[in-house]
């Protein structure tokens, strides 16, 4: 049972993130590509490595993983939304100056 719940978590992950990556082959401009960004980060991530925490058991390892996803679920939102300001600054949408 564990098993198939792991596969069924690494295929939704790696779902999630193929889509993503091929719907950013679809969209033009960084500002909108960084949405499928922030959705592999947020979704894509998490189901993969709880698949890798469901197959492994408790060990080492898993700790290793979910340290891993959770540095990367929390800080992925937070890079993202710092490159989006650099992108709109650079493309005069948004005020060189940092918000006050």
């Amino acid at each position: 049972m564990t098993h198939i719940l792991a596969v069924a978590c690494y295929a939704a992950g790696v779902l999630i993130t193929v889509v993503a990556s091929l719907a950013m082959l679809l969209l033009r401009g960084a500002l909108n590509r960084l949405h499928l960004v922030t959705l592999t980060t947020t979704l894509g991530v998490p189901l993969v490595g709880l698949g890798l925490c469901l197959q492994n058991g408790w060990s080492m390892t898993t700790a290793t993983v979910v340290l891993c996803c959770v540095v990367l679920t929390a800080s992925g939102p937070v890079l993202t939304a710092a490159a989006g300001r650099v992108a709109a600054q650079r493309a005069g949408l948004v005020e060189q100056e940092s918000p006050k």
